[in-house]
């Protein structure tokens, strides 16, 4: 054979070859770290919607839990990882807050990770133990300011949303509390059932159940409008603390580096799972609510984590929030 033809059907073997592995993801199934616990309500998120994407992509995705620093030993195994469509990533609004919380983060959230798509936002409550003086949300206000130095915030933890929203609501009214932190939203509550502190901002997931037994106060939700999960509950917005929004939303990233061509097939699978009427109920019985079209995209997702970045990094740095 004429070694020019040999050279040129070779090469377009490997260029089919390569054609046909792109199409044939996934071969296997695909990894999806969740940087925390089995059950707390984003690893109920990432489970729901693995089921789902699962059917679309013809291939079981696992949901791996990998715990450990607020979710950045995740996050930087993610990072690390072979970007050949295996693993993925979901994780909430710690994405955005390690770079102000660690003075040492091994890895960059917008420059060493692929972003695939945001998924749903599950929305904070403002809570105070049952017997709390307060009746309404103007009345915590004032009693606040009149007893700072006597309250207790509790949250779940460095660099948790509660604390997160803790921090934003001292920073709305000016006061500086007690902050009582918690290894997780479950202890949190439970504190805050016994009474041992007065404050805790706590996802709607945790919340409902408690809110609709009567067990703590309820003074608002921290969304920009009401949720479907509380139609009664005023946010905190019309009540007017100005601009408060705090969500737990969810991202799903990959290693940088994963080809296009898979970014683009699991975003379509994560669509797909978001209109699945499984899905729906699964999340609305959470309290989640599905983010819109603008936000699906791996645009979207970039354009909303640096907004993040930008918006709590200098609340973080102001409030002297640090971990090694």
């Amino acid at each position: 054979m004429n070694p020019l033809r040999f050279v040129v059907l070779l090469l377009l073997a490997l260029c089919a070859g390569g054609v046909w592995a792109q199409q044939a993801w996934p071969a296997r199934p695909v990894d999806l770290v969740v940087p925390f616990a089995a059950g707390v309500p984003s690893d109920v998120v990432a489970r729901t919607l693995a089921d789902s994407v699962s059917k679309t992509l013809g291939q079981t995705v696992l949901v791996e839990n990998k715990l450990g620093a607020g979710g950045t030993v995740a996050a930087a195994y993610v990072a690390k990882a072979a970007p050949d469509g295996y693993t993925f990533f979901i994780h909430h609004n710690g994405m955005a807050t390690a770079p102000a919380l660690y003075r040492k983060l091994p890895y960059n959230p917008l420059t060493d990770f692929e972003f695939v798509s945001q998924a749903v936002d599950v929305p904070m409550t403002l809570l105070a133990r049952k017997d709390f003086p307060a009746g309404n949300l103007q009345e915590m206000i004032a009693y606040l300011k009149a007893n700072k130095e006597r309250i207790n915030l509790a949250n779940a933890g460095l660099g948790s949303v509660s604390q997160l929203c803790g921090l934003l609501l001292e920073r709305a009214l000016d006061v500086k509390l007690t902050a009582v932190p918690f290894q997780g939203t479950a202890p949190a509550m439970n504190a805050l059932l016994g009474g041992q502190v007065d404050i805790l901002c706590d996802q709607s997931t945790q919340a409902i159940p408690q809110i609709n037994a009567g067990t703590v106060k309820l003074y608002g939700v921290t969304t920009k409008s009401r949720i479907k999960a509380l139609p009664d509950a005023p946010t905190l917005q019309e009540q007017g603390l100005k601009d408060f929004e705090v969500v737990v939303w969810h991202g799903i990233y990959a290693p940088k580096g994963t080809p296009k061509s898979i970014i683009e097939r699991m975003n379509a699978a994560v669509r797909a799972a978001l209109k699945d009427p499984d899905v729906v109920k699964g999340m609305a019985d959470l309290g989640a609510e599905i983010v819109p079209d603008s936000k699906l995209s791996p645009e979207g997702l970039q354009i909303w984590l640096k907004a993040e970045i930008d918006k709590w990094g200098p609340i973080i740095r102001a409030s002297g929030t640090f971990a090694d």
